[in-house]
């Protein structure tokens, strides 16, 4: 098998079969969601050495002549092309200097611009709807963390209205799953848990229970940063 492994790149390029322009594009951001894993966790060594391989890949990206025709509008995909090399290497630089919270950014500004790319397209799909997941946790955690500070029954209601729009969010992804991802043992525990406990911090706050909220808040975090590190 590690013969096979070290030929198969050999064999590939003698056959001058292209790569798949898509699938080139769809592994840098794995590479990326596991780099914004390891940032959230501290392992920013780790978070390099992933940044550094999607760099590596990029390579392929970019020289479209040995690559399969792509489902991308070429305009949109020319500017997505040259700006990502440069956010690549501006994310590895600010991990280099322990920079974690710029990489960070940057990163979600390189992920945000594929989706955006996808979408200008007219490409959608589970991975896409489970990215906007972000925005909804984000409100989530505000009203939250208003609650937190003041239990009152108005900032009570903001995560009631927040872990609606939430669960809706949630319920749309479950949805775009095809059979075989529904399916899936790990998706069903981390959507249906996802979606349990969005129902269950809404009856906290309005119950007024800050700890349980706050208790609620972070499994629902770990939720939300697992699809994506998974699905997303």
């Amino acid at each position: 098998m590690a013969w096979l492994a070290s030929i198969g790149p050999g064999l590939s390029a003698e056959t001058g079969r292209p790569k798949d322009f898509a699938l080139a594009i769809q592994s840098i951001m794995g590479n990326l969601r596991t780099a914004a894993s390891y940032i959230r966790t501290g392992n920013l060594a780790l978070a390099q050495i992933e940044t550094e391989d999607a760099l590596t890949e990029w390579k392929d990206v970019e020289n479209e002549a040995t690559m399969s025709p792509s489902p991308y509008l070429p305009a949109a995909l020319d500017d997505f092309v040259s700006r990502g090399r440069e956010r690549l290497s501006t994310v590895a630089a600010e991990l280099g200097s322990g920079d974690s919270v710029a990489a960070g950014r940057e990163l979600l500004a390189l992920r945000q611009s594929f989706h955006d790319l996808r979408r200008s397209s007219g490409l959608y799909d589970l991975g896409d709807c489970v990215f906007e997941i972000a925005p909804a946790m984000d409100m989530l955690k505000v009203a939250a963390s208003r609650f937190g500070e003041q239990p009152v029954r108005s900032h009570a209601e903001d995560i009631v209205a927040a872990a609606s729009a939430f669960r809706d969010r949630l319920q749309r992804c479950n949805e775009w799953a095809n059979a075989d991802i529904a399916r899936q043992p790990e998706f069903r525990r981390l959507m249906d848990g996802a979606i349990a406990s969005a129902g269950e911090i809404a009856h906290a706050a309005m119950a007024g229970d800050g700890p349980l909220v706050h208790r609620y808040l972070v499994e629902l975090q770990s939720y939300a940063q697992l699809l994506d590190f998974r699905f997303g």
